[in-house]
């Protein structure tokens, strides 16, 4: 069903909340380095595969427009959160307080990982829901497994390929950002495909309580037409 519903109910909300939340703790988490089995990533893993989960969610139920407008949000509000958390750090710490250097290694984000991180953030989220999108329309909304993992796996690769070299060229071996790449985008892939049943659940649940079930046609995918809900 098609609807003009420029509304926004309350799980539209909480699933917004849940986003910026995402976003902001992968941020944070990102600073400490973690190991799973002979791999090395970032904590940052823990969360911020949600934040595409959350994208299938949005972009299934509401469709592509709702989605685009999630995305602007969630980059608004970690936009803002890295230039508090820099404004902060660039402020002398009282003479009595010792935790600079820790506060620091958490706040003190480089601007040339802040930049990859929002151009990687932006770029993977919209590839995300422009393959989940089409992929709806085309399957007449069948196979959603398929569609969230397909659509997942072109996000986070268009987001790794563009990270990486943008925030870690020349900092690591240019012939070990393939694997990087590939660990990151398998990792986050298994981890959408463990979640998937609860992910199938939240959808159904979400369509029966706001009555939504958006296809997205003959609409414009222009990423900066964010008013239009």
């Amino acid at each position: 069903m098609q609807k003009e519903n420029q509304k926004v109910s309350v799980l539209f909300m909480l699933f917004g909340t849940l986003f910026c939340v995402c976003l902001i703790t992968a941020n944070v988490l990102e600073t400490k380095q973690i190991s799973i089995g002979p791999v090395n990533v970032t904590a940052g893993l823990i969360v911020f595969p949600v934040s595409y989960i959350i994208n299938d969610v949005v972009c299934e139920v509401w469709g592509y427009r709702r989605t685009r407008m999630l995305i602007w949000m969630g980059f608004a509000m970690n936009f803002l959160f890295v230039l508090f958390g820099a404004l902060a750090d660039a402020i002398p710490g009282a003479p009595w307080w010792g935790g600079d250097e820790a506060f620091h290694s958490i706040f003190g984000l480089a601007p040339r990982i802040a930049l990859a991180s929002f151009i990687a953030f932006l770029t993977g989220s919209f590839v995300n829901a422009y393959v989940m999108s089409k992929m709806k329309v085309s399957s007449g909304g069948r196979n959603f497994s398929a569609r969230a993992i397909l659509s997942t796996v072109s996000g986070e690769l268009t987001d790794s390929v563009i990270f990486f070299p943008l925030a870690l060229g020349g900092v690591i071996p240019w012939e070990q950002m393939p694997s990087l790449v590939i660990s990151q985008v398998t990792l986050k892939t298994l981890y959408e495909i463990v979640v998937l049943p609860v992910t199938i659940r939240v959808v159904a649940f979400t369509k029966a309580h706001d009555h939504e079930d958006v296809f997205d046609r003959d609409i414009s995918y222009n990423i900066f037409n964010i008013l239009k809900l």
